[in-house]
């Protein structure tokens, strides 16, 4: 069957597709139905499948994360435990929506969303290839000042470990973190941690 064979080489490309996938390429989601039920496809969440003996990386809610809302950029604890900064490891995963966007609801992965604005919700977006998909995560400079920004949130050790750690490890230089800190509205409350850390 021409269209299963499609579904699984797409599959061994991209690890997880949603039935729309395949209507842009033309074909019936009701093959994939089909490979579901014959044991040939696995169905991870509402919507979305998977090759039942695909490679599972340590990041695969992630890209599943992706998958069920496109628009999304992974944040916070999520970023910091994606670019190793820290000791976080959340059992949510943390993602970033425009201030306008409906707020999606997931199943699973489970996941935590806070809404961004303006260049705090573009600027330092990097792409990462996780399974086959494009997952937009803050670099680390960004994650650091996000982390200040919603200090409330998630605790100010949380943002001053982050700070140390990404320091440390020389993911970012001082300069990308003003930067950021600046573009997030969080240079006043970052200074003296800047200054005292320096």
């Amino acid at each position: 069957m021409k269209h299963t064979d499609q579904i699984i080489a797409l599959l061994q490309k991209q690890e997880v597709i949603r039935p729309q996938d395949l209507r842009a390429l033309g074909i019936s989601p009701a093959s994939l139905y089909w490979l579901h039920e014959q044991g040939r496809v696995a169905r991870i969440s509402r919507g979305l499948y998977r090759l039942p003996d695909g490679d599972v990386t340590a990041h695969h809610s992630l890209a599943v994360a992706c998958r069920r809302v496109p628009h999304g950029v992974i944040c916070l604890l999520s970023a910091l435990s994606f670019h190793e900064i820290g000791a976080q490891l959340p059992f949510e995963i943390w993602m970033a929506i425009d201030r306008k966007a409906r707020l999606p609801s997931v199943d699973y992965p489970p996941m935590r969303f806070v809404r961004f604005s303006g260049q705090a919700l573009t600027a330092g977006v990097e792409e990462h290839q996780i399974e086959g998909v494009d997952v937009p995560i803050y670099a680390p400079a960004k994650t650091v000042a996000d982390c200040f920004k919603y200090r409330n949130k998630i605790g100010l050790d949380v943002a001053l470990e982050a700070l140390r750690d990404c320091r440390r490890q020389a993911k970012c230089t001082d300069h990308d973190l003003w930067h950021y800190a600046k573009i997030c509205r969080v240079a006043n409350v970052m200074k003296p941690y800047l200054e005292a850390t320096a």
